[in-house]
């Protein structure tokens, strides 16, 4: 459930500030023991766990920072802590980054948060090319309830976006391509971009969590619904106040490949980031 409450703004530091403490917070966490697992959700989505992804560098708009922390390293996580080695594949980098014109202005995370996420019908478009030819179609989209809904997130991900100014919604999309390989895309709409940038270094770090559920096709799509235990990859991106969370996954579910996945998820991701941009950066 998203918070109404707003977040009082820092007296004495800019908007700047903030953001530079806070991406070096998150890229040194201090070290502390992981909770429990969280339970896997009983909606009809789908929620693959067999995949464990690199650790993942995060650039800012002040700065890049590497990475380092697992999911142990963070307070608030439900995973427990990481045993699974690396893939052999490189994952996309994470990108966070704030429009030029929130820069230095005190209160614009207040300002952010009375405005309306991003129209369903704009963030999402019926088709986007792909690499080689490749067209992805969508075959679903909708408003979640709430961004953090059981069964929709993860109990980690529910918490981070508590834990802060809260949520304006979250967005979700089911793609298809040529092959008929799935690829779902989750935008989240914080009320603080500042958030934005928490949430998504967390999330990224958490190389072995998977906190945002893919959507099981809809009848008539002609897809099947994917094993949960289907190998899947997962890439964040965030501007402004929106976090982009796209994941793909084979049409048969395979644990193969894996790279050519992650090149064939960019463009789909890529074209969904460039929406929320053009929409973040007008207001």
């Amino acid at each position: 459930m998203s918070h109404d409450d707003e977040r009082p703004a820092d007296s004495g530091s800019s908007l700047d500030d903030r953001w530079k403490s806070l991406v070096d917070e998150y890229s040194h966490p201090d070290t502390a023991q992981g909770g429990p697992g969280a339970p896997e959700p009983e909606s009809a989505r789908v929620w693959p766990r067999n995949l464990a992804l690199a650790l993942l560098a995060a650039g800012a708009a002040f700065g890049v920072v590497t990475l380092t922390g697992g999911a142990d390293d963070d307070p608030e996580s439900g995973a427990t802590t990481a045993t699974a080695s690396a893939p052999s594949f490189a994952p996309p980098p994470v990108s966070v980054s704030a429009p030029a014109a929130a820069s230095g202005r005190p209160g614009a995370g207040t300002a952010a948060g009375e405005r309306p996420m991003i129209p369903l019908a704009d963030v999402f478009p019926a088709e986007v090319a792909g690499a080689s030819g490749t067209t992805f179609t969508r075959v679903g989209a909708s408003v979640v309830d709430s961004c953090t809904e059981p069964g929709e997130v993860g109990a980690r991900l529910a918490a981070l976006i508590e834990a802060g100014a809260g949520c304006v919604g979250e967005q979700v999309a089911l793609y298809k391509d040529d092959q008929d390989n799935q690829f779902n895309l989750a935008v989240f709409t914080m009320k603080d971009p500042l958030d934005t940038v928490k949430v998504v270094t967390r999330l990224s770090a958490a190389f072995d969590d998977y906190q945002v559920a893919a959507q099981a096709p809809p009848p008539g799509s002609g897809l099947p619904t994917l094993p949960a235990d289907s190998a899947l990859v997962q890439a964040f991106s965030g501007y402004a106040r929106v976090m982009t969370v796209g994941m793909g996954q084979w049409a048969d579910g395979r644990s193969a490949d894996l790279q050519q996945l992650v090149d064939r998820l960019g463009p789909l991701q890529d074209a969904v980031a460039d929406k929320v941009t053009a929409y973040e950066g007008t207001g």
